[in-house]
């Protein structure tokens, strides 16, 4: 529920139960704030909600013909047409209502052969635009392949599993692996690597979506505290902030990405709960 200066409501957001599995997208906003995007950011909010802690429900929005601020808003907040579906009571002559869906989350405990090679062309896209996964712009993809196959070790050893992100079509459209330390005294933390979302796919709230869904996987597999690194100027920590990272240790210039072209190495943290980082101050 959003509110006006006086306190007056000016609108609603939400998911509600649809067929089973299914979990339909809505909004309504008073007149006075269309054209404002606070649909969009409601809409925003409410996904990311659902992705974290309903991943096994669909999200789909359901849309008039050609209403198309609402196939506007469906889309910046990442859902993909699907088709047309009929509901029951519907004039026939509105025609068939639009279908949106929102890209799967799913664990992923071990790499299908099958899905091996869209992993490392999506690893290798983000790579050569410049996404921070572990590699600058036109690494080989023996090297990628060589990283993956340490990532698939660990999964193998139990430390380590990843989320995928994919489109209601199947293809692959983000990943990202959490770790944990094999010391029992760090048992509680997860460390989180590549994550990447296809660089074709920006600016539809994607990554918050990938990202909403690896914390509650991260919660239901007993983490408690979630830990990430990046390197400065890759604009990552206002990103990671929005969903409560915080920043907890820099070592300036300790990463070069080129002649001259040192970075910070930024390590940024979170409770999974949300509650605040505390120091116990003792030395």
């Amino acid at each position: 529920m959003e509110a006006a200066e006086g306190g007056a409501p000016i609108g609603v957001a939400g998911v509600r139960r649809a067929a089973a599995g299914r979990l339909n997208l809505y909004y309504r906003f008073a007149a006075v704030t269309h054209g404002s995007g606070l649909g969009r950011e409601a809409a925003r909010a409410v996904v990311a909600h659902a992705t974290e802690w309903f991943p096994e429900h669909v999200v789909e929005a359901v849309i008039r013909p050609d209403h198309w601020p609402s196939v506007r808003t469906a889309e910046a907040v990442g859902l993909v047409a699907v088709g047309e579906r009929q509901f029951d009571g519907d004039p026939p002559e509105a025609g068939a209502s639009w279908v949106f869906e929102l890209p799967r989350i799913a664990r992923v405990d071990e790499i299908a052969e099958t899905s091996r090679e869209s992993l490392l062309d999506l690893w290798q896209r983000v790579t050569d635009a410049g996404g921070s996964v572990g590699f600058l712009p036109g690494a080989p993809r023996e090297r990628i392949a060589e990283a993956l196959a340490g990532h698939e070790a660990e999964m193998t050893a139990g430390h380590a599993f990843a989320v995928s992100l994919t489109d209601p079509d199947g293809a692959l459209t983000g990943w990202g692996w959490w770790t944990q330390v094999p010391n029992p005294l760090l048992a509680q933390g997860r460390w989180l690597y590549r994550f990447m979302i296809d660089p074709a796919r920006q600016g539809r709230h994607l990554g918050a979506t990938l990202l909403a869904g690896m914390i509650g996987a991260a919660r239901r597999d007993g983490a408690e505290l979630l830990e990430l690194g990046y390197r400065s100027g890759s604009g990552l920590g206002d990103f990671y902030a929005r969903v409560g990272f915080v920043e907890v240790g820099r070592i300036p210039g300790a990463i070069r990405v080129g002649p001259g072209d040192f970075r910070d190495d930024v390590t940024m943290a979170r409770r999974v709960d949300g509650s605040p980082l505390v120091y116990d101050g003792r030395h």
